[in-house]
């Protein structure tokens, strides 16, 4: 239950670098560093540009920042799922006293030989 609330209130960001269409590089939590192939200022003398072909995007997840510590007004849905889980989880350990034995009313034949004397094959 701690990692569910660790977890869902930690934000971190995503930073994906793209070369074209492929995805490069992934980071989470820093700054990509990038392919080396971003476009330099152009030079002083040259006033044409060439479109940069790589991309950088983040994705930000935001984290929750009120925590309902409080379970006082819950839904009837709330409670009614509550109620259904507890009782179904309870159910999966119950443990059953009786005991299922499908010989009970069976009885042995009786013995008219000693096959082990006829066979004479003995255990030792």
């Amino acid at each position: 239950m701690a990692f569910v609330v660790l977890f869902s209130t930690m934000s971190f960001t995503i930073s994906m670098h793209y070369c074209g269409d492929t995805l490069v590089e992934t980071v989470v939590f820093k700054k990509v560093k990038g392919c080396g192939m971003e476009m330099q200022n152009p030079s002083k003398g040259c006033s044409m540009m060439k479109k940069n072909c790589c991309d950088d995007k983040q994705l930000v997840v935001d984290g929750q920042d009120e925590l309902q510590l409080s379970f006082d007004k819950l839904t009837f849905e709330q409670q009614q799922f509550i109620a259904s889980f507890i009782h179904t989880y309870t159910d999966l350990f119950e443990e059953y006293n009786e005991d299922i034995n499908s010989f009970r009313e069976y009885k042995p034949p009786l013995v008219v030989r000693q096959i082990y004397k006829l066979d004479e094959t003995y255990l030792i």
